[in-house]
């Protein structure tokens, strides 16, 4: 089955066509400053299009240099925010759609672009199947002791005001990748995954499902990231009001002009590590803060889940930026954490063990595949659902 993958953004489109059957990328690209002028980059040559209709005619132009006579089977769709009603992958009609935008306001940066998306397909593929998979899915197995928020109930029954997590499908992936190198049944998988890329999450997983997670009723809080802020005193919030910030403008605060941003003045880490090892003090100052914050995660996520069987790295930072590992695993080990210097500074795209055979807790770094879960899930959707192919 061939599977395009969307993940629509409200300014870009990033897609990929993927042969499930073979775990292929046939092709993938990346639309830019979709209404704001010209700008793209990917395996073609790609402008900047007027809307998402006119992405999409980019991307199918792009698909076709490549598929030939080749169709495509079904589209999936990565959507942000499933709030209490969508727990698994959903085939999606109109009915979806206006349920996926109803909730609209628990993530007003992702859901409207997601559909925009969702309806550019629909428009020019009206036959073709579209599966939706949800970020928040995977963490609908929260107890409520770790989903509640300690504020009245009303705020929760008239408007959802909750912990609902996010970066699921990553988290969902990288389990079952990481209890494979461990040679254990994912269900016997009890541990603690750090999705570290420019937004990040951490989750905590006993018996391989997910029963806490950093980020909540939005992807702002927990851990510091590229932009946002991660947690901080929910009183700052209401003294900048008093003094006059309007509600845009703390929005933009914590969202945009936040984390390693606010504090190195740059949100790319390899710049902040470079300019920390050049004696910068504000990038030393930045990483102190953000290796700080997710080692005090993974301590209490070490609690959670009864004791890790492992600590997981994934995503654009966690894969990558050995220096940041090196900065989180120095603060570990009260739990008995010690990285192999050696193991630890290799490159590989490859799952690996990265800790001491004298670590009490294995450390892996495990490369997510998103994508290829999205396309595997639609795969699923499609296939279970009895409907006919294009």
């Amino acid at each position: 089955m061939l599977v395009l993958v969307i993940n629509s953004g409200s300014s870009s489109l990033k897609f990929q066509v993927r042969d499930v059957a073979s775990h292929s990328i046939l092709t993938e690209g990346l639309i830019e400053k979709i209404g704001m002028g010209n700008g793209g980059e990917g395996d073609g040559e790609i402008e900047g299009p007027r809307d998402h209709a006119e992405a999409l005619e980019q991307v199918d132009a792009a698909i076709h240099e490549v598929l030939g006579d080749r169709k495509l089977d079904a589209v999936g769709h990565r959507v942000v925010h499933g709030g209490e009603r969508f727990g698994e992958p959903v085939l999606i009609d109109n009915e979806i759609t206006r349920a996926i935008e109803r909730l609209n306001p628990l993530a007003p940066l992702h859901n409207p672009a997601n559909v925009l998306g969702i309806r550019a397909i629909a428009r020019k593929w009206p036959d073709m199947p579209q599966v939706a998979v949800f970020d928040t899915a995977f963490h609908r197995t929260l107890p409520e002791q770790a989903w509640r928020y300690a504020v009245p109930d009303s705020l929760y029954t008239n408007h959802g005001i909750r912990r609902y997590g996010f970066h699921g499908t990553s988290h969902e992936y990288v389990t079952h990748q990481a209890a494979a190198l461990l040679d254990l049944p994912v269900e016997e998988f009890d541990g603690v995954i750090a999705h570290l890329g420019n937004g990040a999450s951490v989750t905590a997983l006993r018996g391989g499902k997910s029963v806490d997670t950093s980020m909540g009723f939005t992807p702002l809080e927990g851990l510091v990231m590229g932009t946002r802020s991660g947690d901080l005193d929910p009183s700052i919030l209401v003294f900048l009001g008093r003094t006059g910030w309007s509600t845009e403008d703390i929005d933009s605060l914590l969202n945009r002009e936040s984390g390693l941003r606010g504090l190195a003045g740059n949100n790319d880490m390899r710049s902040v590590v470079e300019a920390s090892e050049a004696g910068d003090s504000r990038a030393a100052t930045a990483l102190a803060v953000a290796s700080y914050r997710l080692a005090k995660y993974i301590g209490g996520y070490h609690v959670a889940v009864g004791g890790a069987k492992a600590l997981v790295f994934t995503a654009g930072i966690g894969e990558n930026s050995h220096q940041f590992r090196t900065l989180v695993g120095e603060k570990l080990g009260a739990l008995g954490i010690e990285l192999d210097a050696g193991l630890n500074s290799e490159r590989s795209k490859e799952a690996r063990v990265i800790s001491t055979a004298a670590s009490l807790i294995p450390v892996l770094v495990v490369p997510t595949d998103e994508e290829r879960a999205i396309a595997e899930a639609t795969a699923a959707v499609v296939n279970s659902s009895g409907r006919s192919l294009t």
